[in-house]
C-alpha cells in the first residue's frame, strides 16, 4: 500500500491542530498537483511532514480529490479548513509564497481536499529519517511495505489508540469489511465525504459548468443536493448533486425547478402564478440537462430525482 507524505507548513499544521474538522484543504500556491492525482484512489493516506526545524511526521489525513480553485471560491468552499483564520489571512499567506505574482481573488491555487484529518500530540511524532531527503520540496510516495514501512506501523500504532476513534464513523476511510483493529492498514474503500469534498467533486463532474444552461461562470456555479443533507436520505454522494448556477440552485431546493429520472429539466408553473415571470426559466422547459458527468457513476441517481420530483418539485 502506497501512501503520500506530504511537506507541510508548521502554521497551517499549528491552526488546524486540535480543530476538530472532518475535512481540510492541502493547499498550493502553485497549480500543478503535488501527484498525479488522476490515478490516485479515494482514501489513500496522506501524511504531514512538517518544515524544519522540525523533520518528524506529526499527523496526516486521507485522500479525497485535488482541483485548481480561484482564491474566492477555495475560500468560500472551505473556509478555516484552508488553516488561516480569515480571508484575508489566506490572501497574506498566499502573497508570501507567490512573491512574484500580484494575488487577486481569482488567483488560482491548488487544492488537496483530505477526509478524516488526525494530529499527533509532539510527544507521538515520527521521525522520517532517511526515508525522506533533504532535497524533496513537495512530498513523495512510500510504501508500507517498503521503504515506509517503519514509519507506517507507527502511524498505525497511533491512530489505533482510542483518542482517534470516531463515534460517527467518520473514519470509514481506514476500515475493512475483515475482522480487525479498526484503525489497521487502510483499505480501498470510498470515505465519506464532506460538504467541501462533495462540492470540489460535484463542481468537477460536471466539468465547471451549469447541468441546466451550460454557464461556465466558476464563481456563479453551486453544488445542490439532489436530497437536502439534512434528510435522512441525504449523504455528501457525488450521484446526489448537481451543479447548478445560482439561481437555479435556489428555485431547485424550493421545488420551482426540477429533473426528472430521464434528466429533463421541469420548471413549476408556480414561478408564474406567483410573480408573473418566468420567461428565462420557462424556455429551458422539458429540455435535457445541458451537462452531465462523463462518467457514469457521477450521474445523478434516478431514485433520488424521483424523491426530488415528488416530495419537492410543485407541478
Amino acid at each position: 500500500m502506497r501512501f503520500w507524505v506530504g511537506v507541510t507548513d508548521n502554521g497551517w499544521f499549528n491552526f488546524l491542530a486540535g480543530s476538530g474538522l472532518d475535512e481540510v484543504n492541502f493547499w498550493q500556491p502553485s497549480g500543478k498537483p503535488p501527484f498525479d492525482f488522476t490515478t490516485t484512489p479515494q482514501g489513500m493516506p496522506f501524511l504531514f511532514k512538517l518544515k524544519k526545524p522540525h523533520n518528524h511526521i506529526a499527523g496526516g489525513g486521507f485522500f479525497i480529490t485535488y482541483s485548481r480553485l480561484p482564491l474566492a471560491l477555495a475560500w468560500e468552499v472551505f473556509g478555516k479548513k484552508c488553516g488561516v483564520e480569515t480571508l484575508e489571512g489566506l490572501i497574506e499567506r498566499l502573497g508570501r509564497l507567490a512573491a512574484r505574482t500580484r494575488v487577486t481573488m481569482t488567483t488560482e491555487i491548488g487544492c488537496t481536499v483530505l477526509t478524516s484529518p488526525f494530529f499527533l500530540p509532539q510527544d507521538e511524532w515520527i521521525p522520517v529519517g532517511d526515508a525522506f531527503g533533504r532535497q524533496t520540496v513537495v512530498g513523495k510516495f512510500l510504501d508500507d511495505e517498503g521503504s515506509g514501512a517503519a514509519i507506517w506501523r507507527r502511524v498505525s500504532a497511533a491512530l489505533s489508540r482510542d483518542r482517534y476513534a470516531q463515534p460517527d464513523d467518520r473514519l470509514v476511510a481506514q476500515t475493512s469489511t475483515e475482522p480487525r483493529d479498526k484503525f489497521g492498514t487502510p483499505v480501498l474503500t470510498k470515505p465519506r465525504l464532506g460538504q467541501s469534498s462533495f462540492r470540489v467533486m460535484v463542481t468537477d463532474a460536471y466539468k465547471r459548468r451549469c447541468a441546466i444552461t451550460g454557464e461556465s461562470t466558476l464563481l456563479a456555479l453551486e453544488a445542490a443536493h439532489i436530497v437536502p443533507f439534512s434528510d435522512e436520505q441525504g449523504s455528501h454522494d457525488v450521484r446526489n448533486g448537481l451543479l447548478l448556477r445560482a439561481d437555479f440552485h435556489r428555485l431547485f431546493d424550493a421545488g420551482l425547478v426540477g429533473v426528472n429520472q430521464d434528466l429533463r429539466i421541469k420548471v413549476s408553473p408556480k414561478i408564474r402564478e406567483t410573480w408573473f415571470n418566468g420567461k428565462a426559466y420557462y424556455r429551458l422547459n422539458d429540455q435535457l440537462l445541458t451537462v452531465v458527468p462523463d462518467l457514469v457513476a457521477n450521474r445523478p441517481d434516478p431514485d433520488r430525482l424521483k424523491w426530488h420530483f415528488e416530495n419537492r418539485f410543485q407541478a
